[in-house]
């Protein structure tokens, strides 16, 4: 089981995740709405995993990575984008970020990514 923490700028899209990573065993520690709150939250709570949106006010998901990998470079990071953000999906993976799943969220390429992620 991983104590995740869950960063979206949309409510309905924290919400969503939690229930699935939820539904998979998953316990979701944190919820952030930006990338600066996700870090501060990262930093009180050390999560397993961190699920990070790329498009988000404040801070977005490729800031928000690259600062949570320069304190903790073995901070697990999975991105979560939309059709059509694959250049920024490319800098978050060359900014550490382990994996990424896209909206609509499916359970199923979750449970593929965690899988990948944690074995």
């Amino acid at each position: 089981m991983a104590r995740i923490l869950v960063t979206d700028d949309a409510a309905f899209m924290r919400m969503q995740l939690k229930n699935i990573f939820t539904a998979l065993g998953h316990e979701v520690v944190g919820e952030a709405e930006n990338g600066k709150v996700a870090i501060d939250l990262y930093n009180d709570l050390k999560p397993d995993l961190v699920s990070m949106d790329i498009t988000m006010p404040e801070m977005n998901g490729v800031e928000a990575v690259k600062a949570i990998k320069s304190n903790d470079p073995d901070a697990t990071i999975v991105m979560c984008s939309a059709m059509g953000q694959q250049q920024m999906v490319l800098e978050a993976i060359q900014a550490g970020a382990k994996d990424f799943i896209v909206k609509p969220f499916d359970q199923e390429r979750i449970q593929q990514a965690l899988d990948k992620i944690f074995s």
